[in-house]
């Protein structure tokens, strides 16, 4: 097997026999990690163009931009999490020499993602509904319903782009993912200036064109990616053609993996999307506001899931081959890597926090508000990240259970009380949802960090048995 990142046969270690060092774990992973960088920062790039420039167009179209996200978000969580899964079945058998088995896990995973993305499209296509069900006012109920129709429009794109997507990363090829991105963010912003303030003859849509566009966009990244995979040099070395009879199977062992999973990163969004519902309660500029913190913090994040999608590839090469050393390595190089890797960000919101609120409204009250909740988006991206570099460790060692009561006890018993508390009880308003949720992350990266630390240590007792 020739590894498409070094173009070299990996060494494949004797049990016993001495891992590769620190300097050679770092160096792989931040090969594996910086394209998947870049392809994941791209898809909050979409949500940050749309952003800025729903942010333009006034404040009352950001509130309606804003209340519609946090929905879709959570279902788009969930069914990533669910399709993590085909990426770890992916690398493991890629590190076990199966490679004839990839192609084919990649075509069952695009199963379940259409089959996620349908249900996904049904569900946001009732939005309005659901916004008053979350106690949303009925104005700002109807308006969010009609950018949620939007995004059931692309649904179903994404999940299959994800499915993809993964199926690369798993065989340590992200760099296409990483271009269809790029050139994915050209489009939308195209799409963008042509739907939102109406241009080129067409209405001005305002905060539903911009969703518009990002769907449309999300199938055509889909099916560019799509078409890489299927025509790919060494497609009959993966399977990508060979017959499915016999491997039904791993569908079951994706749901497996992935259903802990789905419902850990579920409990993480479900708890993002209550802190939106408390602060559409607080008023549509504390909504805007928020939703300006919350984009920038997820679009750094992006970098740590890079890494946390790299390390999850490590760690699950070398759980494929029993290497205990090197998954500890693996896992604990990974998380290392999260703060170098975004300090840059923090050092920005701490100096100069104005000019990144700059660019996403020119309305004084929401931009007031915002440069308070950047004071603390400062360090919360740090926590962040960390965590969510520790479950893609956890993750690649295939343990998906303890990560999910990690997650619940993190982000619903101690952040989302936290939040309505601080916000409400306390009256500290949006400035205390977000202390809330800085909470519960720093909770969720320090139980993560002791169960890799376990996990890892029963791999070198059963990997010697």
């Amino acid at each position: 097997m020739i590894d498409s990142v070094t173009n070299k046969a990996p060494e494949i270690p004797r049990q016993g026999a001495v891992s590769h060092g620190i300097g050679h774990h770092v160096r792989r992973t931040v090969a594996l990690a910086l394209p998947v960088m870049l392809a994941r920062a791209g898809l909050v790039v979409m949500i940050t163009v749309d952003t800025v420039m729903v942010g333009q167009a006034g404040g009352e179209e950001l509130a309606h931009y804003a209340i519609a996200f946090a929905p879709q978000m959570l279902l788009l969580s969930v069914g990533f999490g669910l399709l993590i899964g085909a990426t770890v079945l992916t690398a493991q058998a890629d590190g076990a020499g199966r490679q004839g088995l990839c192609g084919r896990i990649w075509r069952l995973a695009l199963m379940l993602a259409a089959a996620i993305g349908l249900v996904d499209a049904l569900i946001l296509a009732h939005g309005e509904g659901l916004l008053l069900l979350l106690g949303q006012e009925p104005v700002l109920a109807a308006a969010g319903g009609k950018v949620l129709l939007m995004w059931a429009i692309g649904m179903p794109g994404i999940m299959l782009y994800v499915a993809t997507a993964g199926f690369l990363e798993g065989v340590s090829r992200p760099r296409p993912g990483m271009i269809v991105t790029i050139l994915a963010n050209v489009a939308n912003a195209g799409l963008n200036w042509l739907m939102i303030g109406g241009h080129g003859g067409l209405p001005a849509m305002g905060a539903e064109g911009a969703v518009l566009a990002t769907s449309i966009t999300r199938w055509l990244m889909f099916l560019a990616l799509a078409a890489y995979a299927l025509t790919m040099r060494d497609h009959a070395r993966f399977g990508i053609w060979a017959p499915l009879k016999g491997t039904f199977g791993q569908i079951g062992a994706m749901i497996r993996l992935g259903a802990p999973l789905a419902l850990s990163v579920g409990f993480e969004a479900a708890a993002f999307m209550a802190a939106a519902t408390f602060a559409g309660w607080l008023g549509e500029t504390s909504l805007a506001a928020y939703q300006i913190a919350l984009n920038f913090n997820a679009l750094i994040y992006m970098l740590a899931l890079g890494l946390a999608t790299a390390t999850a590839v490590r760690v699950a090469n070398a759980h494929g081959r029993r290497d205990a050393v090197g998954l500890a390595r693996a896992g604990w190089v990974g998380a290392g890597l999260v703060f170098p890797s975004m300090i840059g960000a923090t050092l920005i919101l701490t100096l100069a926090p104005g000019w990144v609120v700059g660019f996403y409204s020119d309305e004084a009250d929401v931009r007031a508000l915002a440069l308070q909740l950047m004071t603390i988006t400062a360090w919360f991206i740090l926590a962040d990240g960390a965590q969510g570099v520790l479950t893609g460790a956890v993750r690649g060692a295939a343990d998906a259970v303890m990560p999910t009561l990690i997650a619940g006890l993190s982000f619903w018993l101690v952040g989302v009380p936290l939040c309505y508390a601080l916000a409400f009880t306390a009256g500290w308003g949006t400035v205390g949802l977000i202390w809330g949720l800085f909470v519960s992350l720093i909770v969720a990266m320090c139980l993560l960090a002791l169960r890799f630390h376990i996990v890892s240590r029963r791999a070198t007792l059963a990997f010697a048995a």
